[in-house]
């Protein structure tokens, strides 16, 4: 239970930063239009904010737990929103990464 809180911040904050970036993939890369970059601004707006919601001593710390999640949120929005299926290298890679943000985060500190 001690993890499920800033595990749904985080998966939030990575498709809140995804769905963002992919606005300007679209203006900039599909021709879209340049109207995208409004709800995508908010959207990173949205990013920003919930990552400030990681309880953690540092920011440094917050966003690279961050970093893992991202990296995974990222190859399901490939699959869910771009209709791409991950190759197992990119699934690999995910798996080592989350490993890594748990370490992080789970790690035990000196108060």
């Amino acid at each position: 239970m001690l993890l499920l809180k800033p595990l749904v911040i985080y998966i939030l904050a990575g498709f809140a930063e995804i769905a963002g970036c992919f606005a300007a993939w679209l203006w900039l890369k599909d021709g879209k239009s340049a109207w995208l970059l409004l709800p995508g601004l908010c959207s990173l707006a949205l990013f920003a904010l919930l990552l400030t919601r990681i309880d953690a001593d540092s920011a440094g710390r917050a966003y690279a737990a961050y970093g893992g999640v991202y990296i995974t949120a990222s190859l399901l929005w490939m699959r869910l929103v771009e209709g791409r299926s991950p190759d197992k290298w990119e699934l690999c890679g995910a798996a080592i990464c989350l490993v890594g943000a748990f370490v992080i985060l789970l790690a035990p500190r000196s108060p």
